[in-house]
């Protein structure tokens, strides 16, 4: 999957500064109402799910990546925003090294397609694993600048 398809340069939310795991999730919830991928009368239904899900294993991952995410029946396709803090700030994810989240990735992924679901994430982590991307994100003054931050993951993982 090609990670700019995924994100559209209005999904990537730069100064992100949440108070905690809960609120960040919620906002990009909210952030997906806004830009018309999701239809606001299912946020809570949504926003139940993935909080469910983050409930009962953490996304947290590594290297400031958190990956909260949930499959479900009320969306076709896969739908993401991503939340961008601020180079000196970060959130509690409970990630597996221990350190804060900078880089915030919702996924809603359509529950019957779970290859997709697999294959989502793996597109996301593997992108966001690399330093330079995550660097770039963090450093993007605007949503336009981190999405095109997004490209150069194309040329980096060639390189692999």
């Amino acid at each position: 999957m090609d990670i700019q398809q995924l994100f559209r340069p209005q999904d990537l939310i730069v100064g992100f500064a949440p108070s905690d795991k809960w609120q960040a999730i919620a906002q990009l919830m909210n952030h997906m109402v806004e830009q018309g991928r999701l239809p606001a009368q299912l946020v809570e239904q949504v926003l139940t799910q993935v909080q469910a899900r983050e409930r009962s294993m953490s996304t947290g991952m590594e290297r400031g990546i958190a990956i909260p995410h949930a499959a479900v029946e009320e969306v076709e396709t896969v739908q993401a925003c991503m939340g961008i803090c601020p180079a000196d700030k970060g959130l509690e994810f409970s990630s597996i090294d221990g350190k804060p989240a900078q880089l915030i990735v919702l996924l809603l992924i359509p529950r019957a397609q779970k290859l997709l679901h697999i294959r989502t994430l793996a597109d996301v982590a593997r992108v966001l694993s690399l330093q330079s991307v995550r660097e770039e994100l963090i450093a993007a003054p605007t949503s336009q600048k981190a999405w095109e931050a997004l490209n150069t993951s194309k040329i980096a993982l060639r390189r692999e």
